[in-house]
C-alpha cells in the first residue's frame, strides 16, 4: 500500500506540475425510454427498457492535448426501487493532438464507438454497457478516418469468462461518394479452473460498404444512401468450423428541419449462429440479424437539437419472418459541460419554426 501511494502521489505530482494546467469537467444526464412489440417474433423478444443515467465528471488538462478523467456512469431504472441500479467506474486518460485522438481506461462509449451499425451493437448496449474498458486510437483528416480499439468486456474468474472485444474502422470520402468499413473479433474463453470443460468461441463481423451523401450540396441535414457486405465469422473451438454467415446490408438517411427517416435493410445468411450459447451472451448485435431477411424503418422527430439539449422521438416499423412488429422510443439528452462552447453552436432549423 506504501509504494502504491507513493506513485499515486508521484504520478498526480507530475500533473499539478506540468505547465498550463487546469481543471476540466463534464456532466451529462441522458435518458431513454424505448418500447418494443415482437410478440410472436422467434429472434427478439417485446420488452420495455427505460432509465435515467447520470454522468459527472472532472479532470485536469495540460499542454492544450493532454487530459485525465475521473467520473461515473449512474443508471437509475424507471420503476425501480433502487437509487443507482447499475454503476460504471470512468477513469481514462485522452490525447487530442490533430490528426491524433487516444484514449485509454475505461472510457464512455459514445466517445469512441458511437458510429457503428446495430448490427453489430445494438441499442441496449448503448443504455447497458455505456462504458468500454481498453484503448481507443483514431487518425482524422477533414472527414476521412481510420481507428483500431480494445474493450477489455470481463476478465477471467471463477465464475465470469474472460472476453473482450478487438475492433477497427474507417470511412474514406471521395466528393458526394464514400467508403467505409466496420470490423471487429469478439473472443469468448473459459472460466478458470471450470468444473465442466467449456468451447473456447471467436466471433468476428465485417461489414464494407459505399455510398453517397449529398447533404451538403442541398437543404437537406441528412441524405445519404449506402450499401455494402457483411460478413460473420463464427467458430466454437470445440468443433473446428468456421461458419461465414453474409449478407447485403443497405442504409437510407433523411433528415430535414426536425423530421427524419432512417431505414435499414438486410438480406442473406442467419447470422450470430451460436446466439443461444452460454445465456446469449457471445453476440452485443442486434438478435434481429438471425433473420434472413429484414427491414427497419424509423420515422423520427427532433424536437430540440442544440449543442446542450436534445429531445428525439422515434417510431419505427421492422419487417421480418413474414410479420410487422413495432416500437417507440424517446430521448432525452442534456450536455451541461457543453454550455461553454454554445457561441461557436450552428443553429438548427425546424419545419415548424413559422408556425409559433
Amino acid at each position: 500500500m506504501k509504494k502504491q501511494g507513493f506513485i499515486f502521489v508521484f504520478f498526480f505530482g507530475i500533473l499539478l506540475s506540468a505547465p498550463a494546467q487546469e481543471v476540466v469537467w463534464k456532466a451529462g444526464v441522458h435518458s431513454f425510454f424505448d418500447n418494443m412489440e415482437f410478440s410472436g417474433s422467434s429472434v427478439q423478444n417485446s420488452q420495455t427498457m427505460a432509465g435515467v443515467h447520470l454522468v459527472p465528471e472532472i479532470g485536469l488538462s495540460w499542454n492544450d492535448k493532454h487530459r485525465i478523467y475521473a467520473g461515473a456512469d449512474g443508471l437509475h431504472e424507471y420503476g425501480s426501487n433502487q437509487t443507482v441500479d447499475y454503476y460504471d467506474p470512468i477513469v481514462y486518460y485522452e490525447y487530442d493532438g490533430q490528426p491524433f485522438r487516444f484514449y485509454m481506461g475505461a472510457i464512455p462509449r459514445q466517445l469512441v464507438l458511437d458510429k457503428y451499425p446495430r448490427m453489430f451493437f445494438q441499442d441496449s448496449i448503448r443504455n447497458y454497457r455505456p462504458v468500454i474498458n481498453g484503448l481507443f486510437w483514431e487518425y482524422t483528416s477533414n472527414e476521412n478516418y481510420a481507428n483500431i480499439w480494445l474493450d477489455w468486456a470481463s476478465r477471467q474468474t471463477h465464475t465470469r469468462h474472460e472476453a473482450f472485444f478487438m475492433g477497427w474502422s474507417g470511412r474514406y470520402n471521395l466528393g458526394i461518394g464514400y467508403a467505409q468499413h466496420f470490423g471487429y473479433m469478439f473472443h469468448f474463453a473459459n472460466l478458470k479452473d471450470p468444473v465442466v470443460p467449456e468451447a473456447v468461441h471467436d466471433n468476428g463481423l465485417l461489414l464494407t460498404s459505399v455510398g453517397v451523401d449529398l447533404a451538403a450540396k442541398t437543404g437537406f441535414d441528412k441524405l445519404e444512401a449506402n450499401a455494402g457486405w457483411s460478413v460473420g465469422m463464427d467458430r466454437d473451438r470445440g468443433l473446428a468450423v468456421w461458419n461465414k454467415p453474409q449478407g447485403l446490408l443497405s442504409e437510407i438517411k433523411v433528415e430535414y428541419r426536425g423530421l427524419g427517416l432512417f431505414n435499414t435493410y438486410y438480406k442473406g445468411g442467419s447470422q450470430q449462429v451460436y446466439y443461444g450459447d452460454h445465456g446469449n451472451e457471445l453476440y452485443w448485435g442486434d438478435p434481429v440479424y438471425r433473420s434472413k431477411e429484414y427491414d427497419r424503418i424509423d420515422g423520427y422527430i427532433q424536437f430540440l437539437k442544440t449543442n446542450v439539449v436534445q429531445l428525439k422521438f422515434v417510431y419505427s416499423l421492422h419487417f421480418m419472418e413474414k410479420q410487422s412488429y413495432h416500437s417507440q422510443a424517446f430521448y432525452a439528452v442534456f450536455d451541461l459541460d457543453k454550455l461553454k462552447n454554445k457561441k461557436e453552436e450552428k443553429k438548427y432549423r425546424y419545419l415548424w419554426d413559422d408556425w409559433f
